[in-house]
């Protein structure tokens, strides 16, 4: 018997509840590997998951927590042993199939990534989806010629998980980072991860008069979408990239071609579920050694199961600061 955060759906109503029950590992959907969850998190999605209608779930009764860490109980693959300590990101856990709001979770063994030297299970949660997909974009930034001393990096979205995370690893690598916000209370938050210019969401937000502006940043990690990434790309010097990666701020994108055509600026858009293996181990591995990890508490909001529902709310009104990490056997 495990608990588990249970969302149940109304078939006449069509409303959702979420509660925390005891059930049997049975219960468990079909997977190699038995993974006892130590922690999980709250991304975006978790909030649609846990919200009114239920969001991105396809089946019910569902488990959410689109990410965790752990310790392998069972496996049927050779990969893996009893002891191991994994993280899984991605694969539509969570939406699809059920996720890290439980005790324990069976997952297929392809999911899985070992859990890197140097990093606990609390630690890569506090990493975590977020974290990782913040890591997949310097990553791709830095293949794209991206290197310290080119000038400042942009980071939108900045004092949440995805733009925290960017913040402190850029900052350690040795870039400049201006951090956008529209929380002035941030600003000694995002100070402390290493930003050193902060950015008033709505001086970048404002609506485009010009497709191309003044030369100013040297790379981008958007994690809002929308207008704010429409006016980005007219500000990036020649040549400069933006890893794109949320949607917070609407799927639309209000530009034109001319910052492609004119500036040679590269929309790199950055998808975390279905990453391959060799990927994600060296997006987990590059977290590992370049995250400040001293850092990582002053991101942290701790939470339990019992914790969700309301936190569910609060990441879809953007309250949440940084990441929440779950203690599931709290």
């Amino acid at each position: 018997m495990v608990n588990a955060l249970i969302v149940t759906k109304d078939d006449e109503t069509g409303k959702t509840q979420a509660s925390v029950e005891r059930i049997d590992d049975s219960r468990l959907p079909a997977g190699e590997v038995t993974v006892a969850v130590e922690y999980s998190t709250v991304n975006y999605k978790d909030g649609l998951c846990l919200g009114p209608g239920g969001g991105l779930v396809r089946n019910y009764p569902h488990v959410p927590g689109i990410d965790f860490a752990g310790t392998v109980e069972a496996s049927d693959d050779n990969r893996y042993k009893p002891g191991d300590k994994v993280v899984l990101t991605g694969w539509r856990v969570g939406e699809a199939h059920w996720g890290g709001y439980a005790e324990k979770a069976r997952v297929k063994a392809d999911w899985l990534v070992p859990l890197p030297e140097g990093l606990t299970t609390r630690q890569a949660m506090a990493v975590g989806t977020a974290g990782f997909t913040a890591m997949l974009s310097v990553l791709a930034l830095e293949d794209h010629g991206l290197v310290p001393g080119n000038g400042p990096v942009l980071v939108t979205g900045a004092a949440g998980g995805v733009g925290s995370v960017a913040t402190a690893i850029l900052a350690k690598l040795g870039h400049e980072v201006a951090a956008v916000t529209g929380r002035p209370e941030t600003s000694d938050y995002l100070t402390s991860l290493g930003a050193t210019q902060i950015v008033a969401r709505e001086d970048i937000n404002e609506t485009v008069k010009r497709p191309l502006e003044s030369e100013t940043w040297a790379g981008c990690i958007d994690a809002v979408g929308g207008a704010m990434l429409a006016r980005v790309l007219g500000q990036m010097k020649y040549g400069a990239s933006v890893a794109a990666v949320g949607l917070a701020g609407g799927a639309a994108l209000p530009a034109t071609v001319v910052p492609f055509l004119l500036r040679g600026v590269n929309l790199l858009g950055i998808d975390s579920v279905m990453q391959p293996f060799d990927n994600r181990q060296r997006a987990w591995a590059r977290v590992a050694s370049d995250l400040p990890l001293e850092k990582l508490d002053a991101m942290i909001q701790p939470a339990t199961l019992a914790d969700l529902p309301a936190l569910g709310a609060d990441i879809l009104a953007g309250k949440v600061r940084g990441r929440v990490v779950v203690d599931v056997r709290a």
